[in-house]
């Protein structure tokens, strides 16, 4: 599991190292891991060392002495290094070590700002230690204008250098992922001590490339992470199987209220999503010529035109194609939430539920429709971080603030769609997946994901032990469901679209292939199977 962190934790963190007079050795420790990754993001590319062209952007805090030792460190290895002082000092024992390895150093004005970023884009290698983690708001100024040149003549190159991200990127909020523009986009951010939470929320993430973690030492003395997130053998862990003597009802039953007669495919791909997802049976709620389709393409679900009192399940999906006239199936939607049984509300039914809900039921909006339900409820006590009644932009811009504050209001848990999906607790529990494909957003999709998290509540939603052992408090494990509902459905779309275009449909297709082979982490090594015979799940 990836832990992230805010920037106020890190420097917590290694306050008792700095009071011990350790900040240099911490500072070499981060600048070499820097130093290490610009190599191996050489070496990935197949492109050569000896010299390679090194430019740093340089701010005057600690940040800058990280990219300037880091490039005397270069310097060593043959490399052609310029630093850019973008405030007109910097770390003087940085600076000192970087002018004794032969570096060149510019100091950056209003009048040099676009000379400079011609030069800098030329250069293999650009390193952005301008701000770092403590930094509020964007760059100003002479910074700003050297930046916004760079990246508009990267954008014309034929083939740019690389942007590997000191910290951050500056201009990237390292605690909530908003991004105050311009924004040098990198190809590789080097992270130290930990990976920051505004890594892996949007739109920082948009901005940070791959993540590489640095550790410097202080590790032990972190706190709870701020923001998680699940890896392959979380999913092998969490995931459930059944046991020997299990069936049907044992295996979780999910009653599903989705469809209309304008949209009755998403009735279909939400139990599609549950069918793949492992659920050991669906009863489907809806119109009769919604459930003739159901029954066609899934003739394993059971459907009825019954209430949901009179349903025995285990976990609820309501909402996904449904609109404000489908007045029925929106009284079904209403009742499942009042069941007080675990329910992923989507789509249709976020506009029709209570205002105050509870953290069993997953409210999965697409960044309009949170924009929509946050406006709706404007009148609720304001969060003192966070516009309450936001545009879709506004929230697309402040994923993480507008997820916590959704939570906040609605008491529930909320699962935030998009490139990064993320996942908050009312009791403030974070968890982010990127698992997925651009390929992703296509019709249908988010209905195959609303029937796998519902697949999942039916199947895990009493099981306390199985989060407990993995040390996830039993309370949020509402909110690690979520999650890997998220992180399954991303995986799955990206099998099967192979870096090409793909429907909802083969989402579900695909998922129990990557259910299988993210099981088999689990698994003991060494074991061979008899090639005479078809491999059972369990061997």
């Amino acid at each position: 599991m990836i832990s992230a962190y805010t920037g106020t934790q890190i420097r917590a963190a290694e306050q008792p190292f700095l009071a011990a007079g350790m900040g240099d050795v911490l500072m070499q420790r981060a600048s070499y891991g820097l130093a290490n990754a610009v190599v191996h993001e050489l070496q990935a590319r197949s492109r050569r060392l000896y010299g390679a062209s090194v430019a740093v952007l340089a701010g005057k805090g600690n940040n800058g002495g990280d990219g300037l030792f880091a490039a005397s460190f270069l310097a060593a290895r043959g490399m052609r290094t310029t630093a850019v002082l973008t405030a007109g000092t910097a770390h003087a024992g940085a600076l000192a070590a970087f002018e004794r390895a032969g570096g060149r150093v510019h100091l950056l004005t209003e009048s040099n700002a676009s000379q400079l970023a011609a030069h800098v884009a030329g250069a293999d290698v650009v390193i952005d230690a301008i701000l770092g983690t403590g930094a509020r708001g964007g760059l100003r100024g002479a910074a700003a204008g050297l930046v916004s040149g760079l990246s508009d003549l990267r954008l014309s190159a034929g083939d740019p250098g690389i942007v590997v991200a000191c910290d951050t990127p500056s201009g990237v909020d390292a605690d909530t992922g908003e991004a105050h523009a311009p924004v040098l986009s990198a190809d590789a951010t080097v992270t130290f001590g930990a990976a920051k939470v505004g890594l892996l929320a949007d739109p920082g993430a948009d901005h940070a490339g791959r993540i590489h973690v640095v550790p410097i030492g202080i590790e032990d003395e972190l706190p709870w992470p701020a923001l998680r997130r699940f890896e392959p053998v979380d999913l092998a862990r969490l995931l459930p199987q059944p046991g020997r003597r299990s069936h049907k009802y044992s295996r979780g039953v999910l009653g599903v209220v989705a469809g209309s007669a304008d949209y009755p495919g998403a009735a279909v791909l939400a139990c599609r999503g549950a069918l793949a997802a492992g659920a050991g049976m669906v009863r489907y709620l809806g119109p009769p010529e919604v459930a003739d389709l159901v029954r066609q393409s899934c003739p394993e679900v059971v459907c009825s035109t019954g209430s949901v009192a009179e349903t025995h399940v285990q976990a609820w999906l309501v909402g996904s194609g449904m609109g404000p006239g489908d007045t029925e199936q929106l009284r079904r939607a209403r009742d499942a939430v009042e069941s007080g049984l675990p329910v992923i509300a989507d789509a249709g039914a976020l506009p029709a539920l209570p205002a105050v809900l509870a953290p069993q039921v997953i409210l999965t909006p697409h960044a309009g429709e949170l924009a929509a339900l946050l406006q709706r409820l404007a009148s609720s006590p304001d969060s003192p971080d966070f516009d309450p009644a936001p545009s879709r932009t506004a929230v697309e811009a402040s994923t993480l603030g507008a997820a916590r504050h959704a939570a906040v209001l609605t008491e529930a848990t909320v699962l935030l769609k998009g490139a990064t999906t993320l996942v908050a607790s009312p009791f403030q529990d974070f968890y982010s997946q990127a698992d997925g494909t651009a390929w992703l957003a296509t019709a249908g999709s988010g209905d195959v994901l609303a029937g796998i998290i519902g697949a999942l509540l039916a199947q895990l939603g009493s099981d306390v032990g199985r989060f407990r052992d993995a040390g996830i408090d039993p309370d949020e494990r509402w909110a690690a469901i979520a999650a890997l509902g998220a992180s399954l459905h991303g995986r799955a779309g990206a099998a099967a679209s192979g870096s090409g275009p793909l429907t909802a449909g083969r989402i579900a297709d695909a998922i129990p292939d990557v259910w299988y082979k993210v099981s088999l982490l689990s698994k003991p090594a060494g074991r061979k199977r008899n090639s005479h015979t078809h491999p059972l799940p369990w061997a």
